[in-house]
């Protein structure tokens, strides 16, 4: 059997070769043989999807829920890029030259994700005034906000 690949599939394809032709195995001894392993991007982003299950959980309408969504990640972004100023800071193998170009760089992008985040919980409570949501709807998107 010989399947033609290119691309990034392509060593899994030919690993899928080697053992079905190595022992004429069954398609599903095959299958039991292969293993997958996530990369620390793919990690994340599956952390990611399971930290936003409240969210898609909540009875509020998608945009808000997209929106409750991005916020969470704007807060996360602004955390990590505290701690980024955070090191450079504490840095003691950077010139002042060094240093001060990496902390303008930093700084200006954290401004940035905090203007995101002003606007994007403007948006929010726009979007929230706009659906008429029950005083229980309101509580929940503020607390899933916060969280």
């Amino acid at each position: 059997m010989r399947i033609p690949s290119t691309g990034p599939l392509n060593n899994l394809v030919q690993g899928v070769q080697r053992q079905f032709t190595a022992g004429e195995q069954t398609p599903e001894e095959v299958r039991e043989g292969l293993r997958v392993t996530l990369s620390e991007l793919g990690k994340s982003m599956s952390a990611k999807a399971d930290k936003n299950d409240d969210i898609d959980n909540s009875d509020l309408p998608q945009a808000i829920k997209d929106l409750l969504k991005m916020i969470r990640e704007l807060r996360a972004q602004i955390v990590e890029k505290q701690a980024q100023i955070e090191a450079v800071m504490s840095d003691q193998s950077l010139d002042a030259e060094t240093k001060r170009q990496q902390l303008e760089g930093l700084q200006s992008e954290l401004a940035s994700l905090n203007s995101a985040l002003t606007a994007a919980n403007a948006n929010l409570i726009k979007l929230m005034r706009e659906n008429d949501l029950s005083s229980q709807q309101m509580q929940t998107a503020a607390t899933l906000a916060m969280g």
